[in-house]
């Protein structure tokens, strides 16, 4: 339990993503405290429209932001930046830290001049990706590959399931099998949730890809620019929020006392979010 003398950080990912640059905040800015908001009932977002997830993103931040009063707030989720990071800034006085394909310091290392960005379908789609090809990596061959499965095999692995080679593979090789391919020496991950999978993308491909994780850089960002924004704030005890009912409660609740949450809660934007330890009945 932290209790935000430093300010607050609101993190909000569809799912168990965003926990990786949560992860990298407790490291980085330790005297934060931090409430995390999972939108599991809306997961996975790679699939759905923008028309469909723009509403639900503002309307679930704004009951977020009225209730906890956060610092600063990280939308630790590719889809939901590049779609509507610059609504949320407009639409509220808190600042807020994207996360975005880390185009820039993979085209700046890579040696070959072969990008991979793997990201889900939707955020392979969107025109903001193209422009920070464009302008990041025009001297670069950049090869993506939207993965469809690969955020859900992420989850699984999280919780502790097994997820076995030959999946993690099959999401790999839309990647790998594009003319040139082999040629790839970095791999931007487009999606927070892959770093709970990382071992297993490693194993998968060749020995010399470098890997991109941008949880670090997010983290590092929103350390940045909570010190310039905090203010005293009232103590209150960090906990993880989620939309949905948690296919399975035991083992989440278990996992996130590993990142600093010893309440788990569900989470609704229309209607009051109530307390429930963990030995609770579930979110369902």
């Amino acid at each position: 339990m932290n209790d935000g003398r430093n300010g607050r950080l609101l993190v909000f990912d569809s799912g168990i993503g965003g926990l990786g640059v949560v992860q990298e905040a407790r490291r980085l800015v330790p005297d934060a405290g931090i409430t995390y908001l999972a939108d599991n009932a809306g997961f996975p977002y790679g699939a759905k429209s923008d028309d469909v997830l723009i509403p639900r993103i503002e309307a679930l931040i704004g009951a977020a932001v009225e209730e906890f009063a956060p610092d600063v707030v990280v939308i630790a989720c590719n889809t939901a930046s590049t779609i509507a990071l610059t609504r949320l800034r407009q639409r509220f006085a808190v600042p807020f830290v994207g996360c975005v394909p880390a185009v820039k310091p993979a085209a700046a290392s890579s040696r070959n001049r072969a990008v991979g960005l793997l990201a889900t379908p939707a955020t392979i789609g969107r025109v903001y990706v193209r422009e920070l090809i464009e302008k990041f990596a025009a001297d670069c061959r950049v090869f993506s590959h939207g993965a469809t499965n690969l955020a859900d095999l992420a989850e699984r692995r999280f919780l502790g399931h097994a997820v076995t080679a030959d999946e993690v593979r099959a999401e790999l090789a839309g990647l790998f099998i594009q003319t040139d391919a082999a040629h790839i020496d970095t791999i931007i991950l487009g999606c927070t949730h892959y770093r709970f999978l990382l071992p297993e993308l490693r194993a998968a491909a060749p020995d010399h890809i470098s890997w991109l994780d941008p949880a670090e850089a997010v983290a590092r960002q929103a350390g940045v620019v909570l010190r310039q924004t905090a203010r005293a704030a009232l103590p209150q005890p960090d906990v993880a929020l989620f939309t949905g009912a948690l296919s399975d409660q035991a083992a989440m609740e278990s996992r996130l006392q590993d990142f600093g949450f010893a309440s788990v809660r569900p989470f609704a934007a229309a209607a009051p979010v109530y307390s429930l330890s963990l030995e609770g009945r579930g979110l369902g």
